[in-house]
């Protein structure tokens, strides 16, 4: 989308020191974000680094990085807290920090050999952190009348995987969550949606020797760069129409304008269709012919 989209703009970005948080991160300053805070558990220096990066590409000091552990309800009610003090507010969140199976095991074990503790560790992060971080900021977004949060998801494949356990249900988990919020947000102002890579990202997310094996397989390895373009939309006003619905980074055609290329790339929930009246029923409609719900 054309520079200045998020003119004004003030997003805050879990685990945006590496990997596809970083990109999405880069991709909002080319949007003209007025701020961008990313955090990170445990990378002082990949934050320090992609901060810099931020104001290089802004020409101007727009980018702070925070150390801040998503399962730790203060620290999110901090980060937020120090986004509004430091840009006087906080209208994008983008819940992408995440533990893979490579925190949980490095063999393709069943789960009840899964560690325990890694396990928990998995949950906590996957889906009481995005959990905290929204709850911390959402009623900011309300009281504004305007937000956007995106949540970093998966396929649905991935979900219900052999051996993908816990990752998949907390994937799952978090597409649920989505769906509630939107509801709950709905009339608000605030929008929610799900984006996700499409596939297997060339990142340090994935076990050592996923990527290389895939592209010995011939298999697709997508870039983190491909989240920007459908990240820098979700956060714009041109979103204003979609909520609780998930967008496939991998199928957005940056050739298309971005409306039409956010309808390609929409796809249906993974789960079924209410059978009552609801409030982001529009989600499920076919994907490429509609705007979905408000």
């Amino acid at each position: 989308m054309a520079e200045g989209t998020l003119a004004g703009k003030v997003a805050l970005i879990t685990g945006g020191g590496r990997g596809m948080g970083r990109a999405m991160a880069l991709a909002l300053a080319r949007a003209g974000a007025k701020g961008i805070v990313i955090t990170s558990s445990a990378s002082p220096a990949e934050l320090r680094v992609t901060e810099r990066d931020i104001d290089d590409i802004a020409g101007r000091p727009c980018g702070a990085g925070f150390t801040a552990d998503v399962t730790d309800e203060h620290a999110c009610w901090t980060a937020v807290a120090e986004t509004i003090a430091r840009f006087g507010a906080v209208d994008i969140l983008i819940n992408n920090a995440g533990l893979g199976m490579k925190n949980v095991r490095q063999g393709r074990d069943p789960f009840w050999k899964n560690d325990v503790a890694a396990w928990r560790r998995l949950i906590d992060t996957n889906v009481n952190g995005p959990f905290l971080m929204a709850r911390a900021a959402a009623p900011h977004m309300v009281a504004a009348g305007w937000g956007r949060i995106i949540n970093v998801s998966k396929s649905g494949q991935s979900m219900i995987g052999p051996n993908n356990s816990p990752y998949g249900p907390s994937k799952a988990a978090l597409d649920a969550m989505t769906l509630i919020w939107a509801q709950d947000l709905a009339g608000t102002g605030v929008t929610v949606n799900a984006l996700r890579p499409g596939g297997l990202t060339d990142t340090t997310f994935s076990r050592p020797a996923a990527v290389p094996g895939a592209r010995k397989a011939g298999r697709p390895v997508y870039l983190p760069e491909d989240m920007g373009p459908p990240a820098v939309w979700l956060a714009s006003d041109a979103s204003a129409a979609y909520s609780g619905c998930r967008f496939n980074a991998a199928k957005w055609d940056t050739a298309l304008p971005p409306d039409q290329a956010a309808e390609a790339a929409r796809e249906r929930p993974v789960f079924a269709a209410p059978r009552r009246p609801c409030a982001v029923a529009d989600a499920w409609t076919e994907p490429g012919t509609a705007a979905a719900v408000s």
